[in-house]
């Protein structure tokens, strides 16, 4: 699927990626995804619904869902190029996931944030409301720590 607005595209193509300016970034701009490898990056694009923002060929953003398109979906990996932020387009990709066919009459849509609750709460977006019955296994220096372990 396609989406265009002024002189960029949302595409939901995997082709498309350019998943090492999509590793780059994640493993050296990110605080979630600091020193992923490249072959985590590849396994999960493979395993998501994933949307690529495009200026002409060059890719500017990402975001992926992962999902079981009936129930649950996580939005991950968000971000647009520092280049061209401030100009709408974490909205506008916003808007794009949140109408995404697949997406719709979800029972949870979740996400973490750890700086942009301000954009996702224009979304419907809200603090966990029962942080009690949440529970997770978190190895948050799992790529610092595990080398090259690439499949």
């Amino acid at each position: 699927m396609n989406w265009y607005k002024d002189d960029c595209r949302i595409s939901t193509d995997k082709s498309l990626l350019n998943i090492p300016y999509i590793h780059h970034y994640l493993s050296t701009q990110s605080y979630w995804a600091e020193g992923i490898p490249l072959w985590i990056v590849e396994r999960s694009i493979k395993g998501s619904l994933c949307f690529g923002i495009y200026r002409e060929q060059q890719q500017i953003g990402f975001a992926r869902v992962i999902t079981d398109e009936a129930t649950f979906a996580y939005l991950a990996d968000v971000f647009i190029d520092a280049s061209f932020r401030g100009q709408g387009l974490s909205k506008w990709l916003m808007e794009v996931i949140m109408a995404h066919p697949d997406l719709q009459h979800l029972r949870r849509f979740m996400l973490a944030t750890m700086d942009a609750h301000g954009l996702y709460r224009q979304y419907g977006f809200t603090p966990i409301s029962k942080p009690d019955r949440w529970m997770e296994i978190a190895h948050l220096d799992l790529y610092k720590n595990m080398g090259d372990l690439s499949q």
